[in-house]
């Protein structure tokens, strides 16, 4: 098991190359836990939070099994590809945080692709 250290080690490096790569664009940030998923983009310039959806919102809990698998990923990531899109973004960069881009979180970003969203 990683130590705290170096996960915040790994979340700060890719934080690092996400924002050299960002040219101004907001970022679509993940976060799992072991029971729930959660999604929100990120406009780093201003700091504000321009959408965001989790598992735990009252439109997916009701239709997921659980909250912790990949259907429930990518149920989140086509409802923050939804709202984002109603907030006029398209474009984003992926941050991935600490995780590893397999399972969840891909699911996630895969959905959020299908759903409107670049990056």
């Amino acid at each position: 098991m990683a130590s705290k250290v170096s996960i915040t080690k790994r979340a700060t490096r890719i934080r690092k190359q996400i924002k050299k790569v960002a040219n101004g664009r907001p970022r679509l940030s993940v976060h799992r836990s072991s029971k729930h998923i959660y999604a929100q983009i990120i406009d780093d310039s201003k700091g504000h939070t321009l959408a965001a959806a989790s598992s735990l919102d009252t439109d997916l809990k009701a239709s997921l099994k659980t909250g912790a698998d990949t259907a429930a990923a990518a149920a989140v990531g086509k409802l923050v590809a939804e709202r984002a899109v109603k907030a006029g973004v398209t474009d984003v960069v992926f941050d991935r945080g600490a995780y590893i881009y397999h399972g969840r979180v891909k699911a996630l970003a895969e959905a959020a692709r299908e759903g409107g969203l670049s990056f």
